[in-house]
């Protein structure tokens, strides 16, 4: 897996732009949650295609950005979570033991 990390509200600006053109996928990351440790275990074991783009942040070092993407994308913040992001909106969003590989790209075909 490799991440982009997501360390700036203004690269929320560069994913929202991004979606325009293929999915983009947040994953936010507790560094101190068993749950969330496994949930990234999951997603790093798995295949993803090439043009799907991983974003990674640190909730823990980066709460604010957090805080941000729950009032951007209408969503309420969990942690972990994953959101797919496309044309600009959040069509899937789902947390702890649901993050599921196979269900973030069921989302993210690429037409």
């Amino acid at each position: 897996m490799n991440w982009k990390y997501l360390e700036s509200p203004e690269e929320l600006d560069h994913i929202v732009a991004a979606s325009h053109n293929s999915p983009q996928v947040i994953f936010k990351h507790s560094t101190r949650c068993n749950i969330s440790a496994m949930a990234k275990s999951r997603l790093e074991r798995a295949q993803k295609p090439d043009e799907i783009t991983f974003y990674y942040l640190d909730l823990l070092s980066f709460r604010p950005i957090s805080n941000k993407i729950a009032e951007i994308f209408h969503v309420e913040h969990e942690s972990p979570q994953v959101l797919v992001i496309k044309d600009g909106k959040c069509i899937y969003s789902e947390s702890h033991s649901g993050i599921q590989m196979d269900e973030i790209l069921e989302h993210t075909v690429l037409n």
